[in-house]
């Protein structure tokens, strides 16, 4: 019997990277999918390759940032498969537009703060009194190391770190439903997006890489652990999600290959 057997898991940003990744993680282990994506192409390309798998995946076209988007969603996904189990919020990222404090636009503050805070908030908002209903489950959110650390994005920063404490916080007020909260925080993990932006454009496709690149591939060479692939992420989000974990609510893991404790300067960012 697989470890998620029966269980119903609700993924945003399925179409690709990380969430992706875990969504088949947990189809093999038994779970059944609702795919949460807002790119049509991508979400129903990831539920095409898990249902030719044999797996059972429903893709929700979905705006994660708009409360009425996500409310249906959620009642969608009750409809098609009767309960909710699990809530893995992945959908999120980094603008190139974030930029020291001074000179950032309001904009981009507020559209990071959309995509990375207001999101798991709004799939919590919905999705809990089903998890409340079904005598428990499993919250797991992805942050970052660079919540844990601070960065040269603050946006970005500010966003991660309060899903860390976002997380505390469900822990707290639902554990007595039988409600886990834990957040996993990645370092820099081999997502297509994060090779378009970092590895091909930045190095491999360039004779003359810059400073950045170069101290980056420095960096993971000196420490090999840093540089991960989304397969990594969906194991670690596959034990919070399961019994297996029962005994781990509020925590935050650190999945970086131990970057955030490192006390070492480096210069760039790679995060989403």
């Amino acid at each position: 019997m697989g470890r998620l057997q029966g269980k119903v898991a609700f993924l945003t940003g399925a179409g690709a990277g990380i969430a992706k990744a875990t969504a088949n993680t947990f189809v093999k282990e038994g779970a059944k999918v609702a795919l949460i994506e807002i790119n049509r192409d991508a979400g129903q390309a990831a539920e095409r390759e898990i249902r030719g798998s044999g797996g059972d995946a429903f893709f929700i076209e979905t705006d994660v940032t708009q409360d009425e988007s996500v409310r249906r969603a959620v009642e969608a996904t009750i409809a098609r498969f009767g309960r909710l189990d699990v809530i893995f919020n992945c959908a999120g990222g980094s603008l190139q537009e974030d930029v020291p404090v001074h000179e950032m636009d309001l904009d981009v503050w507020q559209r990071t703060i959309a995509l990375n805070l207001l999101h798991p908030f709004l799939t919590c908002r919905h999705g809990i009194p089903h998890l409340m209903k079904g005598g428990g489950g499993s919250i797991v959110n992805v942050t970052s190391h660079l919540g844990l650390m601070g960065s040269m994005k603050p946006a970005y920063a500010a966003t991660k770190g309060g899903i860390i404490s976002f997380t505390k916080t469900l822990a707290a007020q639902y554990v007595q439903y039988g409600i886990r909260a834990n957040a996993i925080a990645p370092g820099s993990i081999r997502t297509e997006r994060q090779i378009k932006r970092y590895e091909n454009k930045e190095f491999m496709l360039s004779e003359k890489p810059s400073a950045a690149a170069r101290q980056r591939a420095a960096f993971h060479k000196l420490y090999p652990f840093s540089k991960g692939e989304p397969g990594d992420i969906a194991a670690i989000a596959l034990f919070l999600a399961s019994d297996e974990s029962r005994m781990l609510t509020g925590t935050t893991l650190a999945a970086d290959g131990g970057r955030s404790s490192y006390i070492k300067v480096y210069v760039g960012d790679d995060e989403d």
